[in-house]
């Protein structure tokens, strides 16, 4: 072999190698991203929002990066997850109501093929896609679960809820709500009280990251905790914490979290607070057998949101512990707000407080129910299902070290359909026009990065955020707010840049503004496949769990 030949050789494999070496490095510099998603929680139930609840995990992260005041999703759970998963309004993403087939496409109940997951875009870009928790977009046929729409690794439930201490069918109307755990599309049948969920769910996070860290390549994880969701139930020593901590009521607890907020900045000092709740009792004029009861609920639901932390604390001790904690985006959000209306009035016969233990067991069905939904949504109006600010604002943490600046708080007014082409451009990765033959539905919102990055304070958007669940409606544009809540066709419009509270309709005054409005709204819902909703005819049986009825 001659001497210019070996030459040759030693030139290209050189090359090769700096190329192979210098394509690996570009992958790893790419950041990693974790979104966060609480099931059920009020906008003030963290302890950075204004909560007695202990969240030093999510306090940190807080603290070390960004909050902002106004952050929306879709009122509830499979709606808001079709369109966090595919960055579409939920109708077009094939959820416009819930994950049940009303026999239309905007309505079928499962992720169409048109909207691509965050877990398909991202593994086309060459990222590892990681998936424990809740998913709730799709459970009928296996083409439509985790695995089969873009996550490398799931381990969690495919349907809305589930016991936390066992898969027995939930005690919940005619027939009892079905529970399957997966791992990887295999059935999980653990023993009875032989774990706990929100332990489960973080767990299989941290071992999903392990796994992942032999990849040469970044990840993108989502963790979707079902806490605090129905039923109520948390480990003793987690409830043992908060014994005590809710003796003096909600109406204390309430202004004590509105000065809270109000001294961090989250609420502005000229905004409004909504009005009392007239169908919560004041808890001075309860009996003490009734606080007795009603404090025992609180403190498992602030025990669930604790635990739920403690999980988040585990995520964060993985990610320091692989060296990765300096190249990662975490987002933290919560599905709606704290869920309203009482167990009291219950005309679908259903069944959330059948109890065999006490409140926080297993054998315990009940939920936090208005009274304390009142506290938890606080300083907001209305709850989860209503398009009033209650029902569909979030608390909003973004963190990214060196890249966020520390203790920020900025209004931001960003909605779920933002989070999607937030996570592709900071990813680089081009959104598809087609994949695997089939045009895709174009993203519907805005990148979050110049609030995020450039200290900007909103979103410039350009054009209204529109929203329709179960007949409810709702458009925010700039200042305003138009909204109406079904059976009634009657606009109502606020002027959130002072009335976040929702205190003071001003439709009357601004009929120009319904007007215009409410005209984008119908041409929104148009061409976005909205059905009247009374069209439908729904059985009560029909309507999603985890909701009761309001009188």
């Amino acid at each position: 072999m001659n001497t210019i030949f070996i030459r040759f050789l030693l030139s290209v494999f050189i090359t090769g190698t700096f190329t192979i070496y210098k394509s690996n490095a570009q992958t790893q510099s790419k950041p990693n991203i974790i979104l966060i998603l609480v099931d059920d929680m009020g906008y003030s139930d963290l302890g950075n929002y204004g909560s007695e609840i202990k969240t030093p995990n999510l306090d940190k992260l807080a603290s070390e990066g960004l909050r902002l005041r106004e952050f929306y999703n879709n009122s509830i759970c499979a709606p808001t997850r079709a369109s966090l998963l595919t960055g579409q309004y939920q109708h077009k993403a094939g959820v416009g109501f819930f994950d049940v087939n009303l026999g239309l496409p905007a309505y079928q109940g499962y992720l169409n093929k048109e909207s691509l997951t965050l877990g398909e875009v991202f593994r086309s870009g060459g990222y590892s896609t990681l998936l424990s928790g809740k998913w709730h977009v799709g459970s009928e046929d296996q083409s439509q679960w985790p695995n089969q729409r873009g996550f490398d690794k799931f381990y969690g439930i495919l349907k809305g809820a589930s016991n936390y201490f066992d898969t027995k069918p939930l005690p919940f109307g005619k027939t009892p709500y079905p529970v399957k755990l997966i791992r990887n599309n295999e059935e999980l049948h653990p023993k009875d009280d032989s774990y706990y969920f929100t332990d489960e769910i973080g767990n299989n996070a941290v071992t999903f990251l392990d796994e992942q860290n032999k990849e040469n390549k970044p990840f993108f994880l989502y963790l979707a905790f079902t806490a605090p969701h129905w039923p109520l139930q948390a480990k003793p020593v987690d409830i043992a914490k908060y014994r005590g901590k809710f003796d003096e009521g909600w109406d204390v607890l309430r202004e004590k979290r509105i000065q809270k907020l109000k001294a961090s900045g989250i609420l502005p000092a000229d905004q409004t607070i909504s009005a009392r709740d007239p169908e919560v009792p004041e808890w001075s004029k309860l009996t003490y057998d009734e606080k007795q009861f009603w404090k025992a609920k609180m403190e498992v639901y602030a025990a669930m949101v604790d635990n739920m932390d403690q999980n988040v604390g585990k995520v964060l001790d993985k990610l320091k512990a692989l060296k990765k904690d300096k190249n990662t985006l975490i987002i933290f959000i919560s599905d709606n707000g704290a869920q309203g209306g009482f167990n009291t009035y219950n005309p679908l016969g259903r069944n959330l407080v059948r109890n065999d233990g006490p409140v926080g067991t297993s054998g315990s069905f009940d939920y936090q129910e208005q009274n304390w939904a009142y506290l938890s949504n606080t300083p907001l109006l209305q709850y989860k299902n209503n398009m009033h600010e209650g029902g569909f604002s979030s608390p909003f943490i973004a963190w990214f070290p060196s890249k966020i600046k520390a203790g920020r708080i900025d209004k931001g007014t960003g909605h779920i359909i933002d989070l999607a082409p937030t996570f592709y451009e900071l990813a680089g990765i081009e959104y598809p026009k087609e994949y695997n033959g089939v045009t895709t539905n174009a993203l519907a919102g805005k990148s979050l990065l110049p609030v995020l990055f450039n200290n900007v304070s909103q979103v410039d958007r350009g054009a209204p955020l529109f929203w329709e669940r179960a007949g409810n409606r709702a458009v925010r544009d700039g200042k305003w707010k138009l909204v109406s809540i079904y059976p009634s066709y009657e606009w109502e419009l606020y002027n959130l840049e002072t009335d976040r509270g929702e205190t003071t309709n001003v439709a009357q005054q601004n009929p120009g503004i319904v007007n215009q409005l409410s005209a984008a709204y119908f041409d929104w819902a148009e061409k976005t496949g909205v059905v009247e909703y009374s069209k439908f005819k729904l059985k009560p049986e029909t309507m999603p769990g985890g909701a009761p009825l309001k009188k």
